[in-house]
């Protein structure tokens, strides 16, 4: 089954490298809005398993990153698509926009 898996500053590039669609929470424990989409974003890992991987960045443990990507306000979910941001979405959302945004990226099935 798959999980959201967790990055860090340190493993952030090759995990991107590693994957095609790579949806990434930049998030942090203290955040109520961030702990409403956990569970989303865990049924997305699943439904989504062997298309795209959902990773989470905490972003007190790992500023860098946050920095780098401007991350202002948390929840911010990112989907990069060959290693490049694609869709940015801001605050607590529904599973449909993400799941919208996912779809838009997805290689077309035959």
């Amino acid at each position: 089954m798959a999980k959201p898996i967790e990055v860090t500053d340190q493993n952030f590039d090759e995990t991107l490298g590693q994957h095609p669609l790579v949806l990434v929470d930049f998030w942090a424990e203290w955040c109520a809005p961030c702990r409403m989409i956990a569970p989303i974003l865990e049924e997305i890992a699943k439904e989504y398993e062997g298309k795209l991987l959902v990773a989470k960045l905490d972003v007190d443990e790992n500023p860098k990153t946050a920095m780098r990507y401007r991350v202002m306000s948390i929840p911010t979910v990112i989907l990069f698509k060959d290693g490049q941001p694609v869709e940015v979405l801001v605050g607590a959302q529904p599973k449909r926009n993400y799941q919208t945004k996912i779809e838009k990226h997805l290689p077309a099935t035959a």
